[in-house]
């Protein structure tokens, strides 16, 4: 099923079978929208029997600074291609919001906050981080891919106790110029130091998602949810 959500941020739902128990909602990256990863749903093979909700949402046009202001899709305003340095706070901060009421309506169509996932490909990525370990509720997991950590000088202070132990998957490729690997280890390095369990990849590409990588996605996804199902029957017992 495909459709068209109004009354939260505009969305593509994709439901891979009846009456879905995980929702992945996968944020695309600066100036694409939500159809961008459409595609992954029939690459994620190993997920086609388990009964997935996708929401694909569109991020609000915006002018964008480091793209002389052209008006965009965009989750944040990025100035400069120093991702460290004059981040667009208020912008990040009011996609978390528009985020997080994407989550607490996938919870309100009685999906379990522990099967639900936040994905992100570039500002993407780092808007699934920056939402997925503020989170008050245990989620289940995040996929950031080709990103970094944003705001990085607040997450000691707002990081969720309730999401320290977080499954992570982090990819980047080796030859990004775009967001240079470099930035994505340091946010790693940051997050194993805070005790996170994080999956890392590298790839030989430039700032894109490769075959490899969704293969690597889909067997994170598929042990993940596995394994929470198994916390979940030793809990019953």
């Amino acid at each position: 099923m495909i459709a068209n959500t109004t009354n939260f941020l505009p969305a593509i739902e994709i439901e891979t079978n009846p009456s879905p128990i995980y929702a992945i909602i996968w944020l695309h990256g600066l100036g694409a929208d939500g159809n961008d990863f459409v595609p992954i749903v029939n690459e994620l093979e190993l997920l086609t029997e388990k009964p997935i909700r996708f929401v694909f949402p569109h991020a609000p046009e915006r002018p964008v600074s480091i793209n002389n202001g052209y008006i965009m899709r965009a989750w944040y305003d990025i100035f400069s291609s120093d991702f460290s340095c004059h981040q667009d706070e208020l912008g990040i901060r009011g996609s978390q919001v528009a985020i997080t009421a994407l989550i607490e309506r996938e919870m309100q169509r009685g999906i379990l906050a522990k099967n639900i996932f936040l994905a992100g490909f570039s500002q993407g990525g780092a808007l699934a981080l920056h939402v997925g370990l503020r989170h008050p509720l245990p989620l289940g997991g995040v996929v950031a891919l080709s990103c970094y950590l944003p705001l990085a000088e607040a997450f000691a202070t707002e990081a969720s106790v309730m999401n320290a132990a977080i499954p992570i998957f982090m990819a980047h490729g080796s030859s990004d110029m775009v967001i240079p690997i470099a930035n994505a280890i340091a946010s790693k390095e940051k997050l194993c130091a805070a005790n996170y369990r994080i999956e890392w990849h590298e790839y030989p590409m430039a700032h894109s998602v490769c075959g490899e990588e969704v293969v690597d996605i889909s067997n994170w996804l598929q042990r993940v949810m596995n394994d929470g199902h198994q916390d979940a029957d030793q809990s019953q017992v």
